[in-house]
């Protein structure tokens, strides 16, 4: 019989990429990089991969994720690929549908979207979007989307954008619409909007102690919402991102860590035109990142797979349960030791997780338990066919 995880476990991983990457290297060597890992993690079976989008400061380059899981479909087989999000007061809601069912038809069914107002207030300043609107805006345009994509010809008119007897001319893969996450962080508002449409929650502050204590609270709201708007929630469309790295040991995760987490800190108070207490050396930053948490980033899990599997229980008790776990992907160590924590993470972690390694453990607890009578009847046999000269009866 297949194992079934416990419900307050969750059942699918992945990862979330921004990408953070240090300005002062080659952007085109780090996109492929980036490309090389997604394919990475589908031999590995990670379930989703998610790719952001940005257009200021630097760090988080991919400016067009559906360009970017265009180029990651062609590497792999299996891994499902969102937008991790699309900034939708950014976009011409028919404009962006139209490009996310074109991603999805290229994949195959394997396009998931995900959702928000947009997270760097440099972007907007520079599209002349009022961060004070951009909320309001996203509930306009997520509004016309999801009717799109479920086939609807809608016609709108907002102080934004305007729609006429709009259409999709192409569709979802095979009519089946494509999973959609809206981002929360913090407030409610998030949580809300996607019960509103009956739609999956991305939870991307988890890491961060405020996001952390409003797990519950939100999740409340979420319910509340699709109860208001008579649809039921579904605690497996729930995702939760936290920053991850592993080793085989603790103390060799946090030497490891200490190669980029001085880049993080420059991002985050470049950003913030601050000085982060604790964080002038690279081993007070990671000890800061991992005993407080860092702006932006939120409390990361550096250290063995068992710290993982604690860390993912926490948010579980916290939360109720949740479908999928995303890791942050950070260039917190170099190239290779980030490749050994996605594996330690796929070996180590998933299967106690999920159950996966069960059955073999029960198979050798079973053997050890009779290992007494199981050795007895093989001597018994042994001696047997020695008497016997090597007769076979």
């Amino acid at each position: 019989m297949q194992h079934q995880p416990q419900p307050y476990l969750p059942g699918r991983f992945g990862v979330f990429l921004a990408p953070y990457h240090h300005p002062d290297r080659d952007p085109a060597l780090q996109l492929r990089r980036d490309l090389d890992l997604v394919a990475l993690l589908d031999r590995l079976g990670y379930d989703e991969v998610w790719a952001g989008e940005h257009h200021s400061a630097g760090y988080e380059i991919i400016a067009s994720p559906e360009l970017f899981l265009a180029a990651a479909a062609e590497r792999t087989g299996r891994i499902r690929l969102g937008t991790g999000v699309n900034s939708l007061p950014y976009h011409q809601p028919l404009i962006l549908a139209d490009r996310i069912c074109q991603l999805d038809q290229q994949t195959r069914g394997r396009a998931l979207l995900g959702v928000g107002p947009g997270q760097l207030p440099s972007d907007a300043f520079m599209m002349g979007v009022d961060p004070q609107r951009s909320r309001a805006m996203t509930a306009d345009a997520l509004d016309a989307i999801v009717r799109l994509l479920r086939g609807e010809t809608v016609t709108a008119r907002t102080d934004w954008f305007t729609l006429e007897e709009a259409r999709l001319q192409l569709g979802p893969y095979r009519g089946r619409e494509p999973d959609i996450a809206v981002a929360s962080a913090v407030s409610p508002t998030g949580a809300v909007l996607a019960g509103r449409h009956g739609l999956g929650l991305l939870s991307l502050a988890a890491a961060d102690p405020a996001g952390f204590a409003a797990l519950d609270t939100n999740w409340a709201a979420h319910e509340a919402a699709c109860t208001a708007a008579g649809r039921t929630p579904d605690r497996a469309g729930w995702r939760l991102v936290t920053p991850v790295h592993l080793a085989e040991t603790r103390e060799q995760a946090l030497r490891e860590a200490e190669f980029g987490t001085g880049d993080l800190v420059a991002y985050i108070e470049a950003l913030g035109g601050t000085r982060l207490e604790g964080c002038a050396s690279a081993s007070g930053a990671v000890e800061r990142w991992t005993a407080d948490g860092l702006p932006t980033f939120g409390r990361a899990v550096i250290g063995s797979p068992e710290d993982a599997v604690e860390r993912i229980a926490q948010l579980a008790d916290k939360t109720g349960g949740f479908g999928t776990f995303l890791i942050l992907q950070l260039d917190v160590a170099d190239p290779a030791a980030t490749r050994r924590s996605l594996e330690l993470f796929a070996e180590r972690v998933i299967p106690r997780l999920t159950g996966g390694t069960d059955a073999r453990r029960a198979s050798l607890d079973w053997a050890a338990r009779n290992s007494g009578r199981f050795v007895g009847a093989l001597r018994q046999a042994t001696a047997e066919a020695i008497a016997r000269k090597g007769e076979v009866r």
